[in-house]
């Protein structure tokens, strides 16, 4: 049997192993962020220094997946996703038992090159874990992982940590790891075959513009979402005016967003793909023009941030999807590529929000940023799909002719 001959629940288990995996892989990457002023006082330095530990592990995603994707080409699948695990393990115990700053750097950096090869072959494993028709709902349900990271692993993760210490995090994240690789190697089929052909063949799939088109939507969609969402917290302090505990619970919904969106995504993305992105793009310019404004009252600009959270991430599955489709002579490399994609937009988008800021940008105004980056990627998306026609077009015109 191949592992697209799977159906119902027994396709399910294997995904919801790789889901498992996804929330421990997502909380360790966000964590962090609630746990910098104890990292930065136990290991002596500044929490602007803390915080490049955030930006390490972005850039461990985006430049050292690739490396490990081109490694494990030829490997069995459920191998390689083996191994991936057993790096993530051993970086999160590497991070807990890191005696000083660099160390730990470092040991980020060597988690985060699981993150975007885990992501980006477990995706392609999931869509071909189910019949054709629901491969955007087996990407979203793998996807579920990193979601619930955001809503639960983050905050219980930083009160662990603020509690018994920034270390015993760590821990708890490595023995989330331990289970998941428990239920990948219990769950997963036992031979997952490459696909594929060679090196060159797959750098000649990746230069196909369809294929850079897709990836830059992905770099912009992320950017759209991170030139905001980075500035968040002062935006809700000082221009909504609440406080920073009720910050945590406005993020919280924002997380819940996450998780309803994630879901819309896979039941949109396999309906009709290319419309489904268009449409979403559509909504996620509306919703931040409309931030701009709800921003100032504590109501309206709770509501709009749920909203938000549920528009952003209904695109994350159906470009992932996007990127395999086009890719088919090496859906895996480009499948850990985009995720490489989406980590460069998370640290484009940043920059771009605190360059608009340094320039005098207030930050009621920074929605209309992410609003515009959202338009470059709806006019690239909308530019795709009429490429998509054309081609559907000639093909039927040469099979009349």
């Amino acid at each position: 049997m191949t592992i697209a001959a799977r159906t119902g629940f027994f396709a399910n288990l294997p995904i919801l192993a790789l889901a498992l995996a996804s929330f421990g892989i997502g909380t360790t990457e966000f964590v962090i962020m609630g746990l910098l002023p104890d990292v930065a006082t136990d290991l002596g330095v500044s929490i602007p220094d803390a915080g490049l530990l955030v930006t390490g592990y972005a850039l461990g995603v985006t430049f050292g997946a690739p490396f490990l994707a081109i490694a494990t080409s030829k490997m069995d699948r459920r191998r390689a996703l083996m191994m991936l695990i057993g790096i993530f393990i051993f970086g999160n115990f590497l991070c807990a038992i890191a005696p000083d700053y660099w160390l730990l750097m470092a040991a980020r950096v060597v988690t985060a090159f699981c993150h975007g090869a885990f992501f980006g072959l477990g995706a392609v494993v999931a869509s071909n874990l189910v019949v054709p028709q629901k491969r955007v709902q087996a990407i979203a349900l793998m996807f579920s992982g990193l979601t619930l990271a955001n809503v639960l692993g983050v905050p219980f993760g930083t009160a662990l940590g603020q509690e018994f210490g920034w270390r015993s995090t760590f821990w708890v994240v490595v023995g989330i790891g331990i289970v998941a690789a428990i239920a990948l190697y219990i769950c997963l089929p036992r031979r997952i075959a490459a696909t594929g052909g060679s090196l060159i063949a797959e750098a000649r799939a990746l230069a196909k513009v369809q294929v850079i088109f897709a990836m830059l939507i992905s770099v912009l969609a992320a950017a759209s979402m991170f030139s905001v969402f980075t500035y968040i917290t002062p935006m809700l302090q000082n221009v909504t005016g609440i406080s920073a505990r009720e910050v945590t619970y406005v993020l919280l919904l924002f997380g819940a967003g996450l998780t309803v969106g994630n879901y819309i995504g896979g039941r949109l993305g396999d309906w009709r793909l290319m419309p489904a992105i268009i449409i979403t793009f559509v909504l996620l310019i509306v919703i931040l023009a409309v931030f701009a404004e709800t921003v100032t009252n504590v109501i309206p600009a709770v509501v709009t941030v749920f909203v938000w959270g549920v528009v952003s991430f209904a695109l994350v599955s159906p470009l992932q999807m996007r990127v395999v489709n086009e890719a088919t002579e090496a859906p895996n490399l480009a499948s850990t590529l985009n995720q490489g994609a989406f980590n460069l937009g998370n640290a484009a988008g940043a920059w771009f929000g605190g360059l608009a800021i340094i320039h005098g940008v207030s930050y009621q105004d920074i929605p209309w940023l992410g609003a515009g980056i959202a338009v470059l990627a709806l006019v690239f998306s909308i530019w795709s799909h009429l490429m998509d026609r054309r081609d559907e077009v000639f093909v039927e015109t040469a099979a009349s002719a």
